[in-house]
């Protein structure tokens, strides 16, 4: 599932670049197998040609980062069941009134199979969470723990509330790390993914002159502590960090290689026009994914808005979809 980036969201200045974007993402997705759900304004939508194999939908949005505020999905002993958190524009930082909605609206049009399960008393988005779903979870407590989230909780009662909905044994609890120009309050997605053969797929830093080399030496240091719900410590993998990228007015912007998309055949890599890094970050998945095609794009427009390509996407079991 994608939204369309459209004239009333902040893409608005550069709406040709970043749909330039989106389409390559959409045909690698389709390439890969996979069907496509896009959502975006009848509006800006109806009159947009894609190839066969995605399916528009015609729904008001905020924001494209459906990461956020899509379903998350809970494989259950039955099937799938959909969950619904309440998204508020990352702490009250963005209007979030159409995005907060998109999956009740979704779920009243017969889209889903069955109504999404209501979790809106929690302010949850699908960046902030990581599952290898065997009972461990992965977060930040600098996002989940952020102010206009979820206070008065504590982190105790915060952590028993997402382990009691995505029945997980274990939520291990990132505290050192961040990312310059990263206005979700540090998301996991954007620093470390939980990866098969029980690794840790993280960002790190070799430039001791760098803004981010202590932060994340520090994050390092702090993952070679983990352990999963069976006890057991990760395999460490470490991806580089692009070189700085700025907007136009000189603000750092949150590039990261951690924001990579898994399908069932493939793993499409965010890139940014750096050969050698882009390179090395190709070729260290290609270890941890070696039953995958490693398929790269180019997220340079993406960056400007501080998300990449696992932001701007959230897989859906072909099941739960009605049409499908």
């Amino acid at each position: 599932m994608l939204s369309w980036p459209h004239s009333a969201t902040d893409w608005n200045y550069m709406l040709a670049e970043v749909r330039a974007c989106y389409r390559e993402i959409i045909a690698a997705i389709i390439a890969a197998g996979e069907s496509v759900i896009l959502i975006g304004p009848e509006s800006e939508l109806a009159d947009e040609n894609f190839p066969e194999g995605v399916f528009k939908i015609y729904e008001e949005t905020n924001d494209t980062w459906i990461r956020d505020y899509g379903p998350l999905t809970l494989h259950t002993s039955d099937g799938y069941e959909l969950l619904d958190f309440r998204f508020n524009g990352w702490g009250l930082k963005f209007a979030a009134n159409f995005d907060n909605q998109v999956n009740r609206r979704l779920g009243k049009r017969g889209v889903y199979s069955s109504m999404p399960r209501s979790c809106k008393d929690l302010v949850f988005e699908g960046g902030s969470i990581e599952s290898d779903g065997q009972g461990t979870l992965l977060t930040t407590e600098y996002c989940l723990m952020a102010p206009n989230r979820n206070e008065p909780m504590t982190r105790q009662q915060v952590e028993s509330a997402i382990l009691e909905r995505l029945c997980a044994r274990k939520l291990l609890w990132i505290t050192n790390g961040g990312l310059a120009g990263d206005d979700t309050d540090g998301h996991v997605d954007t620093l470390c993914r939980l990866a098969p053969g029980n690794s840790l797929v993280y960002v790190g830093c070799q430039n001791p002159d760098d803004e981010h080399y202590a932060p994340l030496k520090a994050m390092a240091d702090e993952l070679r502590t983990f352990t999963n719900a069976n006890g057991e410590p990760y395999n460490l993998v470490e991806l580089p960090l692009p070189d700085p990228i700025f907007d136009d007015e000189g603000h750092r912007l949150p590039a990261t290689y951690a924001n990579y998309l898994v399908l069932e055949h493939a793993v499409l890599l965010p890139v940014y026009g750096q050969s050698l890094n882009d390179k090395l970050a190709e070729d260290m998945l290609r270890i941890v994914y070696p039953d995958r095609e490693i398929v790269t794009i180019d997220c340079r427009a993406l960056v400007q808005q501080h998300g990449s390509l696992h932001c701007a996407t959230m897989q859906i079991p072909s099941s739960v979809i009605s049409f499908l």
